[in-house]
Formats: C-alpha cells, sequence, structure tokens
C-alpha cells in the first residue's frame, strides 16, 4: 500500500486501500499497523483533521481491529 508523508508530531504516514477499507498508518518510530474497516469517511475526515494525532487516538486507535505489520 502506498502511503502518504503527513505533517503529524506521532504519525509518519499514512494510506488507504478503499477496496478493503483498511488504514494503514506508519509511526515516526517505524512502527506500521493496518485498521480494518475503517470507513472512507473516517479516512477523509483523519485526513483533514486539525490534529491527525490527535485524531487518530481519539477516532480510530480505539474503534478498529487492527494488526502490527512490522
Amino acid at each position: 500500500m502506498i502511503r502518504e508523508k503527513i505533517s503529524s508530531t506521532s504519525l509518519a504516514s499514512i494510506g488507504y486501500d478503499e477496496d478493503h477499507a483498511i488504514l494503514e498508518v506508519e509511526f515516526r518510530t517505524g512502527e506500521v499497523y493496518q485498521y480494518f474497516d475503517v470507513p472512507v469517511s473516517e479516512y477523509d475526515a483523519l485526513m483533514v483533521a486539525d490534529s491527525i494525532g490527535a485524531y487518530f487516538s481519539h477516532n480510530i486507535r480505539p474503534n478498529y481491529d487492527f494488526r502490527h505489520i512490522h
């Protein structure tokens, strides 16, 4: 999945696979996680949030199943 670099103190890049509703997040530490069944509306809201890191922490991390990629 291709990820877009973002401006955040905690996140480095974000990618989204609309066909499978998978959000892929790379943290500044280099860790990568995939979050499942994330609607495109949630991805869109994340990408325009004033604080992408805060939005992720409040709306994505606690609400979607995930797996650690590396």
